[in-house]
């Protein structure tokens, strides 16, 4: 048998977020690294050269295709000059993961307003304006597919009080909706991935019992991590799913279908078998 050709051989892929920015793995690093295994040429975009670089270091060690981009994907610009600098030194675009995102704590009477408009800048505008710029070029390439990161926080209220976030990410559910059907017929696939409560970069400071109380609750019973999107990310990218758009993946080990009820011990506050006859 001949070797398996890589799924993405031949592919151009621009990661926003891309760089390592703490000792957990993020998204967007992940997913770079997978989709570089997989044959893509990857421009790995983040704000931070530094933390990109690093992103670049494991990709190069492995054999693969990637460069640097650093710039603020909040600002028309530089989604320009992003999409323009993969098809200057790959030759095309076919791939985007908009990827980059932040929170910050408070209901509507009380997150500051400043917190707000930070969060939709960075959670749902840039997207919109990585997307912008790169379908045109997606369509001189001959189509593409772009991969939203939202959250089961987007379609459900989270576990914490972060109203700007979740608004946020529902706003991102939205817009991969309308853009898919928008762009269908230029040859754009556009979905969404909803990750649940992974251990990232993005979570790296929670305390083990947190952590342990978020898996505890889903009907999988295990904590993901950024790999998990990853691996979502890539098959959503290549031409297996090229008859999928529009729609929004859970990557959440069930979360998003079962309250903690349902999945805890009775001596817990659930309705399963008391925690030593309990499945976990």
């Amino acid at each position: 048998m001949s070797p398996r050709k890589p799924r993405l051989d031949g592919k151009v892929a621009v990661v926003t977020g891309a760089g390592a920015h703490s000792d957990v793995t993020g998204t967007g690093q992940a997913t770079a690294v997978l989709l570089a295994r997989e044959g893509a040429k990857v421009l790995l975009a983040d704000r931070s050269a530094e933390n990109a670089g690093k992103t670049l270091a494991v990709i190069e060690e492995e054999g693969g295709t990637a460069s640097v981009f650093a710039g603020d994907v909040t600002r028309s610009a530089d989604c320009r000059a992003m999409t323009e600098t993969a098809v200057d030194r790959y030759g095309g675009l076919h791939i985007l993961f908009n990827n980059v995102g932040l929170s910050y704590p408070g209901t509507v009477v009380d997150v500051q307003e400043e917190h707000w408009d930070e969060i939709m800048s960075v959670n749902l505008k840039a997207m919109m304006l990585a997307s912008r710029f790169a379908i045109p070029a997606m369509m001189d390439s001959g189509g593409g597919s772009i991969i939203n990161v939202a959250s089961v926080d987007g379609f459900r209220s989270g576990w914490s009080y972060n109203v700007a976030y979740e608004t946020s990410k529902g706003g991102v559910i939205a817009l991969t909706i309308n853009m898919a059907v928008q762009h269908g017929r230029d040859g754009i696939r556009v979905n969404c991935i909803a990750p649940g409560h992974l251990h990232g970069s993005f979570t790296a400071g929670l305390s083990d019992a947190h952590r342990e109380l978020r898996w505890r609750s889903t009907p999988l019973g295990t904590e993901g991590t950024a790999w998990d999107v990853a691996h979502a990310a890539v098959f959503l990218a290549g031409d297996e799913s090229r008859w999928i758009t529009g729609i929004t993946l859970p990557v959440d080990a069930g979360s998003s279908i079962a309250l903690p009820l349902s999945v805890l011990p009775r001596d817990e506050g659930g309705i399963l078998p008391d925690a030593e006859s309990a499945r976990f």
